[in-house]
Formats: C-alpha cells, sequence, structure tokens
C-alpha cells in the first residue's frame, strides 16, 4: 500500500530477514510499523553482538543437528584414525546390531538423557550381555559428546545416566585345579596357549604369535606382535603403537611349556604357532574357539556356566593381585591403559 494508507491498513506487518545460518525467515503479527521496525533492530543488534564466530556456531547447529545419528556415526568414525583393524571390526559390530537399530534414524538435536537411558533399558530388555552394554554405551557417549562440544545441545545429553555397571563379580575365574584340567584337556597348541594366558596374561592373539625369540631372558618375555582376528596377520598389540612392546614375567613352568613345544613341533621364523593347514600362515583364532567348545561340550574338564576363554588371562590377574603384587604391575603386565580396567 501506499504509505499514505499505512496506518489505515488493516493487515498485521511481517518482516523478512536473514538468520545467522544464511536462511530467510519470516515473522508476522505485528500491529504497527513501529513494533516491527523494533523487532528488526534486535535481530540486527542480536547479530551484530554474536559476531562471525555466533554465526559459524549457528550453521554447525542447523547443519549437524538435523543430521539422522547414523549419518553423523558415520562421520565421527571417519576421525577414529588411530583404530586398529580389530578395533574397528568391534565399532562395526556395535553400530550394526546395538547402536543404529535403536538410535540411527533420530535427529541429532533431539537427543537428551532421557532418550539415552531409554537406549540402555533397550538393551537389557534384550538381554544384551552387560560387557557388550558398556560397550556399546561408551560409543554412543564418546558420539554425543563430540556433538556437545559442537553445541548442539544446551544441556549436556547424559547429564544423570547411570551408565551399564560391569560388576567383577561376574566373571568367573578358574581354580588353579579347574586350570589342570583345562589345560591336560586340549592338545599341544591349546595348552601352550593356556599356559601363556595364565602365566604371563597374554591375550588370545598376543599368545597365537608366541616366539622364540622373544624370551629375552631366563624369567622374562617380550610381547611385540598379536594375531589381528580380523586379517589374520601380525599387527602392532592393542594400546600400543608399531614397534612397541612389553615384558612380562616367565614362570619357569610356561618357560618349560614354550622351549617343550619347540623341540617337538620346531619353528617357523622363531614362531611356534602357525595355521595347521599352511605353516606359512598365522595361527588362527578360530582354532582355539573350536577346541574349547569341543573340551566343554565333551567334559573332559570343569568348565562352569560363564566361563571362558578369556578368563584364563582373568587368572592371571587373580593370581598376581592375590600374592600382593603391586595392581600397577599387573596393570603393566597386562597391557591395560589404566588400573581401573585391572
Amino acid at each position: 500500500h501506499p504509505r499514505s494508507r499505512w496506518s489505515k491498513c488493516p493487515h498485521s506487518y511481517k518482516i523478512r530477514y536473514r538468520s545467522a545460518a544464511g536462511r530467510q525467515v519470516e515473522e508476522s503479527g505485528f500491529a504497527t510499523q513501529e513494533r516491527a521496525i523494533g523487532r528488526l533492530a534486535e535481530v540486527y543488534n542480536a547479530r551484530k553482538q554474536t559476531g562471525p564466530q555466533g554465526r559459524t556456531k549457528a550453521e554447525r547447529i542447523s547443519a549437524y543437528g538435523a543430521m539422522r545419528f547414523s549419518e553423523y556415526a558415520a562421520e565421527w568414525k571417519a576421525g577414529q584414525r588411530d583404530l586398529g583393524p580389530a578395533s574397528v571390526r568391534h565399532l562395526d559390530s556395535l553400530l550394526e546390531h546395538h547402536m543404529l537399530p535403536l538410535l540411527g534414524s533420530r535427529r541429532m538435536n533431539t537427543f537428551d538423557h532421557k532418550v539415552v537411558d531409554s537406549f540402555i533399558r533397550s538393551m537389557e530388555r534384550a538381554g544384551v550381555g552387560l560387557a557388550t552394554q558398556a560397550n556399546a554405551f561408551d560409543k554412543v557417549k564418546a558420539i554425543l559428546l563430540d556433538a556437545h562440544r559442537l553445541g548442539l545441545f544446551d544441556d549436556h545429553p547424559l547429564a544423570g545416566v547411570k551408565p551399564p555397571q560391569y560388576d567383577p563379580k561376574r566373571a568367573v575365574i578358574p581354580s588353579p585345579q579347574q586350570l589342570r584340567q583345562i589345560r591336560e584337556a586340549g592338545d599341544d597348541r591349546f595348552r601352550l596357549i593356556t599356559d601363556l594366558m595364565s602365566g604371563c596374561g597374554m591375550r588370545n592373539g598376543e599368545a597365537a604369535a608366541v616366539n622364540l625369540r622373544n624370551v629375552v631372558a631366563d624369567d622374562v618375555y617380550r610381547i611385540t606382535e598379536q594375531v589381528n582376528q580380523t586379517t589374520g596377520t601380525y599387527a602392532r598389540l592393542k594400546h600400543r603403537k608399531t614397534g612397541e612392546y612389553r615384558d612380562v614375567p616367565l614362570p619357569a613352568h610356561v618357560k618349560q611349556t614354550i622351549e617343550r613345544y619347540a623341540d617337538t613341533h620346531g619353528t617357523t621364523d622363531g614362531y611356534l604357532l602357525r595355521h595347521p593347514q599352511d605353516q606359512s600362515r598365522p595361527f588362527p583364532h578360530y582354532y582355539l574357539n573350536n577346541q574349547w567348545q569341543r573340551i566343554k561340550k565333551a567334559g573332559d574338564a570343569d568348565i562352569p556356566e560363564g566361563m571362558v576363554i578369556y578368563s584364563l588371562r582373568h587368572f592371571f590377574a587373580s593370581n598376581c593381585l592375590t600374592h600382593n603384587i603391586p595392581i600397577t604391575d599387573v596393570a603393566e603386565w597386562m597391557g591395560h591403559k589404566n588400573i581401573d580396567v585391572t
């Protein structure tokens, strides 16, 4: 309308402006021109105070807030360049089986503590193991904290959430008698791995890479590598860079087992364990699992419910702590990142 008719116009005033994210915004319902101009002045002043940095934040919130969790998780995963192949495989499994089915389609700006708590309860109802629950929660936590640093949430999305708690009492550790039965029920390969895990605290893959050249003293073994479960090749140690190692105690009976196996079966470039069908390849992880299941099914050893192969490594930790060895030493020998894990 011409300016002469403004005061007589029955329609409310509208204003249009561009937001900090660069999008056009329209507001209506202003009864007078003065109020419309006043609102524009508020927007202008707010933008002036916010400055370029604020506009960048608003752009981030606009772009990432509308993302679905599956999209954001994919971007976050691409930035985790320090993960080894086994860790990537584990992350992919958690995403595929637990995180994406429950959270994948949710917009990032809709997360809060209730959503996270509902995620945990859903896993509990589905009978997901406590260790897997804890791992899945840790990954969701890392992703949401990354989003929180970008400014997507006004309130901390994990505030007040009680994470899944691993109860050490759930870990079934073999007694010395059970351990003797277990090691005697398998073949020479199984017996060697059993002694390395229970006597030196090695992980499965580390025991599979045992090498005669790594006996650096009568009572010290140097762990330098492991057989990667994903690639089936020799790889760096967990939580270690390429070339790093850790020295662990070598009990006399474990040293004897190593020497006996080498004398009986020989070595290849110092390696004691190789693929049963192809000596040019590393020892396969499934061989150990298959033999464990056969021993358990045959009842050749007392293996109670809840005891797994990894319990052999738990025996090492328990035995050390029982004999008053400092927990800091035990954590270092086992390759833990901190003593809380131990």
